[in-house]
């Protein structure tokens, strides 16, 4: 049998417990993470020689092809579903009527499609938490099958809840410093501006978040939140940093903790890490912590980058190029959320390669103007013989390099359309 998954938090998520799952029932398998499914991508599943194929977190746009491979392929997507099968084994929260975006991530098909095999597999949920939030699909609360996992995990003590707060977890003047979400103007990637909004809030330098006591809280907090007002960041944005956190009690970390270590080994070519930390190797997960530790210097610095070069604006979106394979989405959501016009969907382009990878970003407020990032990035790489797709607010495309400007010029032009057909 042979694992084909995204190399995201939710990716890796979803191979790891189809991992875990397939090796409790003695199974033979292989995991390969990919960047995206694609028509490499697909050659590389073609060339498989395993008879039995699983692919979750991706397949939704590849369902024909999958169909003619002439194997048994089990799909578990949560992606908007170009059509259905009849032939493929295809289990997808969109076709049941349930919005992929927010009720159901890869890993939560993945989690389901375990507990089906046997219920005894209730524990690899606290994994699956990790997909979810790693696919922000917590941030307004869970909701559909996610919640069905929270209260089952919640009711078995696997999971914990705690109001989460603006102040990031750990040694605060390293957290600030390496922060993104949210990302501080002049605290983030600034060590003296870091100890600097310490000192104003009359906090230790070597404090940890927990150390705290509620006069610091209540003092660290509204600082932030100035700042980030100051900095033209939304109140439903920081609403949203606050959201509430989840503990995964069998780990001694919460959710989102595991998923940026997965996010961090899936971005810097070390998938095989992550996965083995779902096996339950220690060692893998001494290792994916200090990746986790690199990965945010990188994505700071290059927030930092963008921060102080701005984004080009088009009419109706902004975009910036982006040079680091792997960085370009979790660069292009701090830059929607904390740096660029909240009015316009923000798009990062990396065109170091002969084939370009596109990543877009939108806000709750872009949705309800009529913005689907979905529609409009799959139609615009079709429009230059490339292909996208993906959610309403986080989508993807890839195409030739030297497509880029007629992709983005007709990416303008697709999103202004669904905004005055909106309204």
């Amino acid at each position: 049998m042979h694992i084909f998954s995204h190399y995201d938090a939710d990716g890796i998520s979803a191979a790891g417990i189809l991992a875990k799952t397939l090796l409790r029932t003695g199974k033979e398998f292989e995991v390969t993470l990919l960047t995206t499914l694609d028509d490499p991508a697909m050659d590389r599943i073609r060339e498989c020689g395993s008879k039995c194929l699983i692919l979750s977190d991706l397949g939704a746009s590849y369902i024909p092809e999958l169909e003619s491979l002439g194997k048994d392929v089990v799909v578990l997507d949560h992606h908007v579903p170009s059509a259905d099968s009849n032939s493929v084994f295809y289990a997808n929260p969109h076709l049941v009527g349930i919005d992929g975006m927010t009720g159901a991530c890869g890993a939560t098909m993945s989690f389901l499609f375990s507990l089906q095999m046997d219920n005894k597999n209730w524990d690899l949920v606290q994994i699956a938490f990790a997909g979810i939030t790693g696919d922000r699909q917590h941030i307004n609360g869970v909701t559909d099958l996610n919640a069905l996992l929270l209260n089952g995990a919640v009711k078995r003590g696997l999971i914990r809840t705690s109001p989460g707060s603006l102040i990031p977890p750990g040694p605060l003047s390293r957290s600030l410093y390496l922060s993104t979400d949210p990302y501080i103007r002049g605290v983030s990637g600034d060590t003296e501006g870091s100890q600097r909004m310490l000192a104003d809030a009359g906090v230790p330098n070597d404090a940890l978040s927990s150390d705290l006591d509620a006069d610091e809280g209540r003092r660290l907090s509204s600082l932030i939140a100035v700042r980030l007002a100051v900095q033209g960041v939304s109140v439903q944005t920081m609403q949203e940093i606050s959201r509430t956190r989840y503990h995964l009690t069998g780990w001694n970390m919460d959710a989102e903790t595991m998923a940026d270590l997965f996010n961090a080994c899936g971005r810097l070519g070390m998938g095989g890490i992550s996965v083995g930390m779902c096996l339950g190797s220690g060692d893998c997960l001494q290792k994916a912590v200090s990746a986790n530790d690199d990965y945010k210097k990188r994505i700071v610095s290059a927030v930092t980058s963008l921060d102080s070069k701005g984004l080009i604006q088009k009419e109706n979106i902004q975009y910036f190029s982006s040079t680091e394979s792997g960085f370009t989405g979790i660069v292009c959501g701090a830059a929607m959320q904390f740096i660029g016009d909240p009015g316009k969907p923000t798009v990062g382009v990396n065109c170091s390669e002969d084939i370009a990878k596109a990543s877009a970003r939108g806000t709750w407020a872009q949705l309800d103007m009529g913005v689907d990032l979905s529609v409009a990035m799959r139609a615009a790489a079709e429009s230059v013989g490339g292909n996208g797709g993906g959610h309403r607010i986080a989508s993807g495309a890839s195409f030739k390099s030297e497509k880029k400007d007629l992709f983005l010029d007709s990416l303008d032009q697709i999103v202004g359309d669904q905004i005055r057909t909106a309204t």
